[in-house]
C-alpha cells in the first residue's frame, strides 16, 4: 500500500511538469486531424506546417496559463517578518546586559557563549 501511495503523490507533484507532454502527445495521435482541420497555414501546403502552428499555439497557451498561476501564488503569499522593532511588544531577552541595541532592531549578542567555554577546551596531560 506504501509504494502506491508514494507513487501517486510523486505522479501529483511531478503532473504540472508532464503537461506540455501531453499536448506534444496529443498532438502526435491526432496529427492528421490537426493538419487537415485546425492548422492556421492549411490552405497554403508549400509551408509544410502540418499543423505545428496549432501546437506551438498550445504550449504558449499553457506556458502563460502556468506563468499567470505563479505569479499570482507569489503575489499572495503571506511574508513573515523576521526582525522585530525595537518597539516590539515580547522582548525575549533574559538580561538586559546581552541586549545590543541597534537603531532599529534589538537583537541578543552571544548570551549562551560563557557557560559553552568550560566544556570546549584542549584535554589535560
Amino acid at each position: 500500500m506504501r509504494p502506491l501511495i508514494s507513487y501517486i503523490l510523486l505522479f501529483a507533484v511531478l503532473l504540472p511538469t508532464l503537461s506540455p507532454w501531453g499536448t506534444i502527445a496529443y498532438y502526435h495521435a491526432n496529427k492528421d486531424y490537426i493538419a487537415k482541420v485546425l492548422c492556421e497555414n492549411r490552405s497554403r501546403p508549400e509551408l509544410h506546417c502540418d499543423g505545428t502552428c496549432y501546437l506551438a499555439k498550445k504550449l504558449k497557451a499553457q506556458q502563460d496559463k502556468q506563468d499567470k498561476e505563479t505569479t499570482e501564488r507569489v503575489q499572495n503569499t503571506p511574508s513573515i517578518q523576521l526582525f522585530c522593532e525595537s518597539t516590539c511588544l515580547f522582548d525575549f531577552t533574559p538580561v538586559s546586559r546581552f541586549r545590543t541595541v541597534v537603531p532599529f532592531f534589538t537583537y541578543v549578542v552571544a548570551a549562551f557563549s560563557r557557560p559553552l567555554d568550560g566544556l570546549f577546551r584542549p584535554p589535560r596531560l
